[in-house]
């Protein structure tokens, strides 16, 4: 009777043609394959963990130095004057950032939802202008607004900055909207439908609202891509050295001041431009941060 059991569990493998130790064998392969790539995939997850962290330590070594109070609360100094910081320039940025979130965050949304609730011709023609836009060079961008507005205007400004980012940030947003209302499962909209809920409110209320922390978090990676542009701002709201004097009056910026003060043969403005550097990274790391938490912890309430 104990033969029995043992022939019943040979029996499956006999059929097949395959052995215990073939059995065996084969199990053991498949372990050391497992092994294997869980090993390339933390290798991979190194490899691009390395880079990153090696630039932060270093920005972070390079710029903490000339990290003080006065750097957050005076103007640049001339060369040769001790002290001195970047306020200008980073109320500067807020202002150029908070410019293109207000006219970008809006237009790139409602465009994603339209983009995924429509399959009609001009869907697809704003999607097709949505992408081209998205792999423009950002100094195309830049010379596109100095032609539309500085010139006209004959100086330049905030506005032309912001608009400038805003156009860099609406592609992105959109895009990215796009994908995160589609990701949202037709039973929530068809079931709002169904208790009479008008289309628009239940785009609004069910879609949306499903899909706001992805939404959120694009709109955070759009935020953190237009805080560090240097080159549109070049041709738009070029720079100053004084506080901010007016929306159409040329702006500081963290990006281009760090720039100058990169370029220039002073070691006292190359060390300003590291702690520059190391704050407008910290900026770009906080918002996300935040933005995402808050996003989440939002969505779970509801």
């Amino acid at each position: 009777m104990s033969q029995e059991p043992l022939a019943a569990t040979h029996l499956p493998l006999s059929r097949w043609g395959i052995s215990r130790r073939q059995l065996e064998g084969r199990i053991r392969r498949r372990r050391w394959a497992d092994r294997i790539i869980r090993g390339l995939m933390v290798a991979s997850v190194v490899v691009v963990l390395i880079p990153l962290f090696s630039l932060l330590i270093y920005v972070g070594r390079s710029g903490i130095q000339g990290l003080d109070l006065a750097f957050f609360t005076q103007l640049p100094k001339p060369v040769g004057m001790p002290g001195g910081g970047m306020a200008n320039a980073i109320v500067g940025s807020l202002i150029l950032v908070g410019l293109a979130a207000a006219i970008g965050v809006p237009v790139g949304v409602m465009a994603g939802v339209f983009l995924a609730r429509s399959t009609s011709r001009l869907a697809d023609g704003v999607r097709f202008v949505a992408q081209v836009l998205n792999g423009v060079p950002s100094i195309v961008v830049g010379l596109a607004v100095y032609g539309l507005m500085v010139v006209p205007m004959q100086t330049y400004s905030a506005w032309a900055g912001g608009v400038a980012l805003a156009l860099i940030m609406i592609p992105l947003v959109t895009l990215n909207t796009e994908e995160m209302v589609r990701l949202v499962p037709r039973d929530l909209n068809e079931a709002a439908l169904a208790l009479g809920v008008p289309a628009w409110l239940a785009t609004l209320r069910v879609v949306v609202r499903t899909a706001l922390p992805g939404i959120l978090t694009g709109i955070m990676l759009a935020l953190a891509r237009v805080a560090g542009e240097t080159a549109p701002l070049l041709f738009t709201a070029l720079n100053n050295a004084f506080w901010h004097q007016g929306l159409s009056n040329p702006i500081a910026s963290l990006p281009v001041t760090i720039y100058n003060y990169a370029i220039s043969p002073y070691p006292e403005w190359h060390q300003k431009a590291w702690t520059g550097a190391l704050v407008l990274v910290a900026m770009v790391l906080i918002t996300n941060v935040l933005a995402r938490f808050f996003g989440r912890s939002r969505y779970d309430r509801r």
